[in-house]
């Protein structure tokens, strides 16, 4: 009962995250679906220490969806990974309730640690296309991470971060629901900067011709009064 009780969940958020899709026979065709199941079996061998059997199914589930999730990997309700291929999840990662993965997402590790060297996403959490989050960080609840963004800091509850390396911005510590969770409407802070730095070179601009005026009316002023002096002093 509870392998169809997993069926029936993936198909509920599949439905409810794709809106390509048009009916239930289609969430069998999806690189998601595919690897869950592949997932909850691999991971519940990994759980009772047959690490090889666990690995072997986690590995077939990599040859047909071409995603790979670690068979220790935790991961929590609620998840979907969206087209998916190129995904990477390490084992030690985790992963709370209601998270959307895009393509080519990896959530690995630094090379440089041990034991928990992978990620800790929170709930309600999305990465978007081609992000990487890596080392044992911390992702809070309801962050948004824009695609391309490469992620080596803990962030925030009820963030966003873009860039290389990513960069905060933070948005009101609001449940952020499953339609907002897209990869477009996201800040850009390279953008953000550069505005800055005109303004500030604007205002700098203007203070110069300012002082340069002040400097010019302080020229006459010396000048009218020298010549004021010369004629005063003249016989």
């Amino acid at each position: 009962m509870g392998f169809i009780k997993n069926i029936r969940k993936e198909i509920k958020i599949i439905r409810e995250r794709d809106p390509a899709i048009h009916s239930a026979m289609e969430v069998f065709l999806y690189p998601s679906f595919k690897v869950m199941m592949h997932y909850r079996i691999a991971h519940k061998l990994y759980l009772s220490g047959h690490y090889f059997w666990a690995r072997y199914v986690s590995q077939r589930g990599v040859r047909k969806t071409g995603i790979e999730i670690h068979p220790g990997a935790q991961i929590g309700e609620g998840f979907f990974i969206d087209h998916g291929t190129g995904v990477i999840i390490g084992e030690t990662t985790i992963i709370g309730d209601n998270c959307t993965l895009y393509q080519g997402v990896t959530l690995g590790g630094t090379g440089k640690e041990h034991g928990k060297r992978h990620p800790t996403l929170g709930n309600n959490v999305m990465v978007g296309a081609g992000a990487k989050v890596l080392g044992s960080c911390k992702i809070g609840d309801n962050v948004k991470i824009g695609a391309g963004s490469v992620v080596l800091q803990e962030v925030p509850a009820g963030s966003t971060v873009v860039g290389v390396p990513g960069r905060v911005v933070r948005m009101n510590n609001m449940a952020l629901p499953q339609e907002m969770l897209d990869q477009v409407d996201l800040p850009d802070p390279v953008r953000e900067d550069i505005t800055n730095l005109q303004h500030a070179n604007s205002e700098l601009t203007n203070r110069l011709l300012a002082l340069e005026e002040e400097l010019r009316a302080l020229k006459r002023e010396n000048k009218e009064k020298l010549e004021k002096e010369k004629g005063e002093n003249e016989p």
